[in-house]
This record gives C-alpha cells, structure tokens and sequence, in this order.
C-alpha cells in the first residue's frame, strides 16, 4: 500500500511549490485537504497564511474544493484535478516485486525466484532456484506467456501470441508485469542464447509489446523499463544479453533517457551504457511517454545528463566527464536549485562544475573543466580554504587558515568525505584544523548528514593506511552509525579482513 503522506505544514513557504512526498496516498491528501479547511474555518493563523499563498482570493474560510485548492498549489500542481491525475498515475503504474513473499503457483513462483527485482535479495542464489523451478516444470512456458517470456522460449512465445496477439502486452505474473519486463528481468539462466533472447524479444514487439513498457519501484519516479532491467546496474547483474536486447529495444523505440538505467549504472565505472543510450538519443526530445505521463514533475533529459555530470565529478570519473562533455552537457552554468526533487544537487546550488570538482577535492578535473572553456573555480574563503584541505595542498591550507571556524560551522563532517576519498593528506590537516575526527557524515557525496565517521568510510573501503591513520589520532572504533553499526561491523559486512583483524581486538578492550 502507499505510504501515507505526512500532515500538510500549515506555516506557509510564499507561493514556492514544496516536493510531492514519495509514494503519495490520495486519501492522505484528501485527509490534508479536509485539515487545511477545518483549521482555516477555524481561523488558524497559519492555516489561514497558507490560504492566501495559494488560493486566488486570498485568505479565507475556504470550502472542501478550495482547500483542495491550495494543497495542489502547495505541491506544485494548477488544480486538484491535476494533482489527481498525477497520484492515480502513479498508483496505475506502482509495483513492489520485493514485497512479494508468497506465490501462488508454480509458474508465478519461478517468475517471483527468476527475475531481478531491485530488492534486498536479489541474488544468484535465489535466481538459480528459479532455475531449479524451471527444470522441474519445463511444461510452465506453455502454460503461462510471462514464464515463456522470462525463459526466453521464442516458439512458446509465439504459440501464446498465434490465437491472441493482446497478450504481449498482458500484465500479470506475481509483479503485475507485461511480458517483455519478465524477459529483461530475468537472471536465471546465463546460458540462455542471445538468438533466444532476442527472438523473444523480437516476437512481443511484432505482436504490439511497448518498448518503453515499465513501472514505478514503490511508486517512485523514473520508471524502471525494460531498457533498465536490461542493462542492471553493473556487470554483474545485467542480463547476459543485456546490451544487444537494450540496443533491440531502442531501435523499437524505447526512449534512451532512461533515469533509472543511468542512475543504476552510475557507481560504476563501466560506461558503455552512456555509450549505447547517447547513439540512440540520450539527451534529446522530450524524455519519451514517461515523461508525458508525470509532467513537469519529471526530470528533462538534460536535468538527467546535468546530474549525470555531477555525480561523475564528485568522484573523479574523469573519462565520463569528458564523454559527457563531448556530447554537449552543459558544464558552464552553475547548478540551481534542484526545486525539492532529490536530484543529490542540493548543495551545489548555485556552484559550477569546475567549483564542484574544486570543493569535491579534485583540482585536476577542475582544470581540465577551465581548459575546455569554463570559468576558473571562484570560491569564497571557507570554500577555498575546504578545497585546499582536500586537495592537500598546506602551504594554501595555512594561508587559508583563518576561515577554520567558518568551515568546521559549515561542513562538520568534511572528515568522512576525505576518508572515503582515500585524502589521507586531507584528513591529518582537518584534524590540525580542529575537526573532530569522530563526526558523522556522508561518504557517498560531499555533504552533510550525520550517517557515519571516517573510520566507518575507511572500513567499509578496506583502506588499512587510512584507518591507522584514523585511530592514531584519535578515532573511536565504537561510534556507531545512524544505522546502529560500528566500524567493524562495517569491515564485516563489506568483507574487508584486513580491516576486521585490525578493529577486532579494539572492540573487545
């Protein structure tokens, strides 16, 4: 079921558009709606501000209908009837395929077990059970077209289709899918041929199968397409024949502005899906149906590309950067603020990429950037002297040492990012500078949350220079996360020995 939206904050934001909470519930807006009518007949003063900043009229004892009203404006939309459509939209098309736990059936029970579902146990083990399921019961694939589908059986494809063309594009199977996402989901037989897949493949978009045929992880946008299920998100997990059934799939018309691919894809250090997607239009038109169905709430392709490039400076993948570049994304203008999506650019409002790279701690992309036609890096003091300290630089970090205080106020857990960047430099000067070595930060990007200290960064990294350094001046093996886990937990997990025989025997003292 959704999650239920929070109760609506009736201390007013002016008339700036405030984010759709994610997986929104149309009763929860409704209850919102009825709220904000109550506490304004009521004469709530708050209430009552939020009506005038919303509602034509101003402030107002309003109606069911005005009330309405002013919560489709709170959330970006011209009308309740928009906002409506919107969440219904995202209610169509939401699905949760780690939730399903229980299948009724043999073949639902293979297709559950077969396909990647972007959950907390997709593994091989649970894929090879599929296939186990599969071996059991060969006659599934003529049972079922989404099985069929799955197992890339092209002739049990085509007998489904011959009496009934409508079913390539029939949801249903344990995730509610269309058949084509059972075939680009699939990870139970690596040994299925690529003719097979493709033949497959091939036989649904002859019958009427959508190439952009998706769904919405949890009601959450972008979309997770075929395209996406194709490629995963590394080697590891992408379809054995995941670049020549993408490629099929985009030559059928499936919109390269895949968010989620990109996203999925954007860890590692594999690029050759941006390669497949910009030969196919990554970054132009207007980002495809998907698009059309969630408006104005949907990122253009050259928002995605714009985050793409961010992601890609913060850690120094210098040969996406450049391809990036090369393809015309936008590397000149600094980013604005995101407008409450959750594109990671909140804190490089208003920064450049060459400044981004700078105060990421990574001065030689913020050159190459200049050398291609950016602005050099302007930075206030603070500023400066954070992208001294990252890029090891003393002689400028001493100079700069002035702003200290500004910049401990500013980025308290500056430490981690180093420790996660392996700036071993960067983390003795930091401590020399007053930061405490035991703050808690974030390790994916340079920003501040209290998630987890520079030791946790380091174990899970398996950097042992970097958390001796850590220890020896000072680090505390027993803070734990924001998720309760402590460094050596962290190793653990990671499988980092190294680094557990190292913490072991701090934790038992």
């Amino acid at each position: 079921m959704p999650t239920e939206t929070a109760p609506l904050n009736v201390k007013p934001r002016g008339r700036e558009a405030v984010r759709l909470p994610d997986d929104p519930s149309l009763e929860q807006l409704r209850k919102q709606a009825k709220d904000v009518r109550d506490l304004a007949r009521a004469g709530v003063p708050g209430a009552l501000e939020l009506v005038a900043a919303y509602h034509p009229k101003g402030a107002h004892p309003v109606t069911l209908a005005g009330a309405q009203l002013v919560v489709a404006r709170h959330y970006g939309f011209a009308s309740w009837a928009r906002l409506k459509q919107h969440v219904e939209m995202i209610e169509r098309h939401r699905r949760a395929p780690d939730e399903v736990e229980h299948a009724v059936g043999p073949a639902d029970e293979f297709l559950a077990f077969a396909c990647l579902r972007f959950g907390g146990d997709d593994s091989p083990h649970r894929w090879e059970r599929g296939a186990s399921l599969l071996a059991e019961h060969p006659a599934l694939t003529r049972a079922s077209i989404h099985v069929a589908a799955a197992a890339a059986d092209e002739a049990a494809v085509r007998a489904h289709l011959l009496p009934d063309p409508s079913v390539a594009s029939r949801e249903g199977g344990p995730y509610g899918w269309a058949p084509l996402l059972y075939l680009a989901y699939a990870r139970h037989d690596r040994q299925i041929s690529e003719a097979a897949t493709l033949g497959t493949a091939r036989a649904l978009l002859e019958h009427g199968a959508d190439p952009n045929a998706g769904y919405l992880w949890h009601g959450l946008y972008p979309p997770f397409t075929a395209v996406t299920g194709a490629l995963g998100s590394s080697p590891d997990d992408e379809h054995p024949h995941g670049f020549a059934l993408a490629e099929l799939l985009l030559a059928a018309g499936a919109d390269a502005n895949d968010g989620q691919a990109l996203y999925n894809r954007q860890f590692g250090e594999d690029d050759r899906h941006l390669v497949l997607l910009f030969e196919h239009g990554l970054g132009r038109g207007d980002g495809g149906p998907w698009a059309a169905r969630f408006g104005h709430t949907a990122d253009s392709p050259q928002e995605m590309l714009r985050g793409q490039l961010w992601w890609a400076i913060v850690h120094d993948m210098r040969e996406r950067v450049r391809m990036l570049v090369a393809n015309g994304v936008d590397f000149l203008t600094p980013y604005a603020a995101p407008g409450g999506r959750p594109t990671g650019l909140r804190t490089s409002h208003a920064r450049t990429p060459a400044q981004v790279a700078a105060l990421s701690g990574h001065p030689e992309l913020a050159g190459w950037l200049v050398g291609q036609g950016a602005a050099p890096p302007a930075l206030k003091k603070a500023d400066a002297l954070i992208a001294a300290i990252l890029a090891g630089d003393r002689e400028a970090t001493m100079r700069l040492r002035a702003n200290a205080a500004t910049a401990r106020e500013e980025r308290p857990g500056l430490i981690v990012w180093a420790a996660a960047c392996g700036k071993v430099g960067a983390v003795s000067l930091l401590i020399e500078l007053g930061f405490d070595v035991n703050a808690l930060g974030r390790s994916d990007i340079p920003a501040e949350a209290p998630w987890r200290t520079a030791l946790h960064a380091a174990a899970s990294a398996g950097d042992v220079e970097m958390a001796r350094l850590l220890l020896s001046l000072g680090a505390d093996p027993t803070v734990k996360s924001a998720w309760g886990a402590t460094p050596l937990d962290a190793a653990r997990r990671s499988g980092r020995q190294a680094i557990v025989e190292l913490l072991a025997p701090l934790a038992s003292t």
